[in-house]
């Protein structure tokens, strides 16, 4: 670490702004800061769907709303693109509860008939 102390390091980390790419190859989207890696939210496709598994930020960066721009990022890419999204993760559920403007992104099996 270039003889950085972990605060200092954390601190140069915390400055860069955000942003959210989505790395198909690893089936993730992730959050860097600057050139940094600060967390992900894996998932697997399925037809008209995304089914988020997991999130995980940076034990060091949390509470600081990094996981929440991860998320509305994931979302507006997975809304631009035409698709649904399967909640299995607890942090989008919760994130989902939260906000109820998102809820329409939220796969719904269809109704059965009978």
């Amino acid at each position: 670490m270039t003889g950085r102390s972990e605060r200092g390091y954390r601190e140069a980390i915390v400055t860069g702004e955000p942003r959210v790419t989505d790395n198909a190859e690893k089936l993730r989207y992730e959050l860097w800061l600057d050139e940094l890696p600060a967390g992900f939210l894996a998932y697997r496709p399925e037809p008209g769907a995304l089914v988020l598994t997991h999130t995980e930020v940076d034990p060091a960066l949390r509470g600081r709303g990094l996981g929440s721009r991860l998320l509305t990022d994931a979302f507006s890419d997975i809304r631009s693109r035409g698709l649904e999204l399967v909640p299995q993760c607890a942090f989008v559920s919760a994130y989902l509860r939260r906000h109820p403007e998102q809820q329409d992104l939220v796969f719904r099996a269809p109704a059965r008939d009978g």
